[in-house]
């Protein structure tokens, strides 16, 4: 038999697109950190274009910022972050079009899981309309793709970001623990 025991906490991850940053950045940033906690990591501009499924809306060209927070992470808030960012987004939108997207998840020794409102096989469902999507793990020293993982999340220069961050969260596992303060724990 099993024993149920609260893991510890993941580290807070959010990748953001845009196309008009200057109308949105410095507004949004502030607002991601009174949600998340303070930003700890942020990556500079990724190109994105491994689609055009978000042109339309986001205008282009598309780039993608990697944000990640000092604040830890419960695992079962990763609903309640997704529908805060959902939130977010509505509150920038422009004649029914976001200026941004975010996607939100956490990252552990493990693996990259993102939050995400639509069902697919593969999806676990978490609460009030929200799925989790297991998108990557790490094994052997490396980020595996599966068969599902989004084009971009498989890229060289992604995983370089998500393994910087993954160093990160390994480097504060010495003090976090379980029930320390993190972020929209759900007891």
């Amino acid at each position: 038999m099993s024993t149920p025991a609260i893991p510890l906490p993941a580290r807070a991850f959010l990748s953001v697109l845009g196309a008009h940053w200057d109308e949105f950045w410095d507004d949004l940033r502030p607002r991601l950190e009174a949600l998340l906690g303070p930003v700890d990591y942020e990556s500079g501009p990724i190109p994105f274009n491994v689609t055009g499924y978000y042109d339309r809306e986001l205008g282009t060209p598309i780039t993608r910022r990697i944000l990640s927070f000092g604040r830890p992470l419960a695992m079962d808030a990763l609903a309640e972050v997704k529908l805060a960012t959902n939130a977010l987004e509505r509150q920038w939108e422009r004649d029914g079009r976001r200026l941004f997207n975010l996607d939100p998840g956490y990252i552990n020794q493990e693996r990259l899981v993102l939050a995400t409102g639509k069902n697919f096989t593969h999806r676990v469902y978490l609460s009030r309309g929200i799925w989790a999507d297991l998108t990557l793990i790490f094994q052997r020293g490396d980020w595996c793709d599966l068969p599902w993982t989004f084009p971009d999340y498989a890229e060289p220069e992604i995983k370089g970001h998500l393994t910087r961050l993954r160093e990160m969260y390994r480097a504060s596992l010495k003090n976090l623990q379980p029930h320390e303060d993190t972020i929209c724990h759900e007891a």
